[in-house]
């Protein structure tokens, strides 16, 4: 490759390392700004006053960073989960952002933790999911702030995955599993568990929450089409009324109110997020947000009194940028961009590209090439993404800059089987794991090499949880086609995934069984569709990665196909990494396993490395 085209080689750091700020949000007075940043090398919350440049780190995490929180509504409390090096073993922490406090609100060991709901007219009471009773299922608690008191609620029944309250932050409504596949919504009437809506195991929906009068729930439904749409289901006469649809993609986004929880706007995403306002209060906000070319508009937060909005822009060729936007001025302020080095470089457009399947479907695909150079007879990797239950989307992708930067197409597939696209799409691959799955992968393949784009001889298939399992597919299924593979934490076996799925994942072994297939009754079938059973006819170089903690796919799962492999003289690079789970939440981890994919790649692709 003529690497003297291209622009310069973007370091892994500014890629893969530490964002310089990231998950801005407001509190709920409307006072402080919050976000994430790295102290001390680790990420962690920082907090100023609005006007101030009194920014102070509130937290002291040391090991995995945290990633992800909310403000609670008493002003002076931010929540935030965290594992264990990857051990998924969430718990409950809150910090007092005066005096730095940290207090684990969940303290109990071997224990799964999820938030449930916070309520403004409640400030100081949170409501949690706990698995304490039963490791299969989460009980809900109502845990007070100032004291840290856990009281239970809510006692789950054995099938209950989702819960809901009501304005007086009382649990009335139950999400649940049926023994079929299919979903239940239940109303608390009395002391009596009501059903008031059904989705049959062909069907996708959830509840979003009650109306502001109580009398209603919203939903997202794909009953009576095939599209999710926006609902409301009115509980007395169980009738529904659509509010939004799209005719080819299913409801992305939904935008309510922060105290009145009316619906305001909805977002659909076929090639990228579009939304519609529903609430003419909000149209003029959404007309000045989405002017001035800033990107794809993303809302994070609002202050209680609506005053005060953080807003989020993503492109494919810039980095994360937040705003702050005053609703009454209709002000629209820049805070901070996420990753700032990346601005002063020269990134890749991520283009939309629909793909016809051999038998009639449409693939929503997304194809990033190399800036400087001709795009013909290119190496190319298909970064798969992993679920299979998700999607890929347009904008900024670390991965896809990456690949482009060290001169490779990247092809990323949203593949039968990912979410958005209707329930037909979903469920054309059930059973089809390594079959028409696998299928779908060839022809967007072998699209890029009719179009010219792809070198048939220098293919790659990478990927992470699915994405490794597409990629050992890819390699053993069709062993001719691809020039090497990068499997991360993806399964090898379907019957020893099946049989270790985590605990609290037992609600939905059902529809593993009808999407996947029944380790009870059909494990030949499992078997001819787990690549650790044709390891033989693998020929190709592979990369495996995996975390020693994760509780979906276990360390076994590529440990086995190692051994199978070396066991048979095959060449496999090993990298396992003792302190995460699945993925690598740490900068240090993340940046060993993309210098050793870059390495791997560039040997077997002839693409460019660092």
């Amino acid at each position: 490759m003529i690497a003297l085209e291209m622009p310069p080689i973007i370091p892994r750091e500014d890629l893969f390392g530490n964002p310089v700020k990231s998950s801005a949000q407001i509190s709920r007075d409307g006072k402080r700004i919050a976000y994430i940043a790295p102290d001390e090398g680790v990420l962690n919350v920082w907090v100023y006053t609005i006007g101030q440049k009194d920014d102070a780190v509130i937290t002291s995490d040391r090991a995995r960073g945290i990633r992800s929180f909310m403000w609670a509504h008493d002003g002076i409390h931010l929540l935030y989960v965290q594992d264990k090096d990857g051990d998924e073993n969430w718990h409950v922490w809150a910090v007092n952002v005066e005096t730095k406090e940290a207090r684990d609100l969940t303290p109990h060991p071997n224990l799964q933790a999820k938030l449930v709901g916070l309520d403004y007219r409640h400030p100081n009471e949170v409501l949690a999911g706990l698995n304490l009773r039963d490791e299969r299922v989460h009980d809900v608690y109502r845990i007070f702030l100032d004291s840290g008191e856990a009281k239970l609620e809510v006692e789950n029944p054995g099938d209950v995955i989702g819960w809901v309250d009501n304005e007086d932050f009382k649990v009335t409504a139950a999400f649940a599993t049926l023994p079929d596949g299919g979903n239940e919504l239940r109303v608390l009437q009395g002391d009596v568990w009501k059903s008031i809506a059904v989705w049959g195991p062909e069907d996708e929906g959830a509840p979003y929450g009650y109306t502001p009068d109580g009398k209603g729930m919203y939903l997202s439904s794909s009953v009576g089409s095939d599209m999710q749409e926006l609902r409301i289901l009115d509980i007395a006469t169980l009738t529904e009324i659509t509010l939004a649809s799209h005719p080819t993609v299913d409801l992305d986004e939904a935008l309510f109110h922060p105290t009145l929880h009316h619906v305001q706007a909805v977002g659909f995403n076929e090639d990228g997020l579009e939304w519609q306002a529903l609430d003419p209060a909000i149209e003029r906000d959404l007309e000045i947000l989405q002017s001035g070319n800033r990107g794809e508009l993303h809302v994070i937060s609002r202050d209680l009194a609506d005053e005060n909005w953080i807003v989020l822009y993503t492109s494919d060729i810039a980095p994360a940028s937040y705003y702050h936007y005053r609703k009454g001025t209709g002000e629209v302020e820049f805070l901070f961009t996420a990753r700032p080095e990346l601005m002063k470089a020269i990134l890749a457009p991520m283009k939309p590209v629909h793909i016809a399947t051999r038998d009639g479907l449409t693939l929503h695909c997304y194809l990033s090439l190399p800036v400087g150079v001709e795009p013909k007879n290119l190496p190319i990797v298909l970064n798969v993404h992993g679920g299979p239950w998700a999607r890929d989307t347009w904008g900024y992708n670390p991965e896809a800059q990456w690949l482009a930067n060290r001169g490779y197409a990247c092809l990323q597939i949203n593949f039968r089987g990912s979410t958005g696209f209707g329930k037909s799409f979903l469920h054309a691959a059930d059973r089809e794991w390594g079959a028409k799955m696998h299928d779908d992968l060839l022809d967007a393949l072998n699209w890029a090499v009719r179009e010219g784009i792809a070198d048939p001889k220098r293919a790659a298939i990478y990927g992470g949880s699915y994405g490794g399992y597409a990629a050992l597919v890819g390699v053993a299924f069709t062993p001719e086609v691809f020039a090497c593979a990068v499997d991360i934490v993806g399964p090898s076996n379907l019957m020893t995934l099946m049989s270790s799925i985590p605990p609290y994942w037992e609600p939905l072994r059902k529809l593993f069984t009808l999407r996947v297939g029944d380790p009870e009754i059909e494990p030949e079938f499992l078997n001819s569709r787990s690549p650790l059973f044709k390891a033989d006819q693998i020929v190709c170089p592979l990369l495996i990665a995996q975390g020693a903690n994760d509780p979906r796919v276990k360390q076994a799962e590529s440990e086995q196909i190692v051994a199978a492999l070396q066991e048979r003289g095959k060449q496999v690079e090993y990298l396992l990494f003792e302190d995460e789970g699945h993925g690598f939440a740490r900068p240090e981890n993340r940046l060993k396993f993309y210098a050793a994919a870059e390495k791997f790649l560039a040997s077997h692709l002839n693409g460019r490395s660092e």
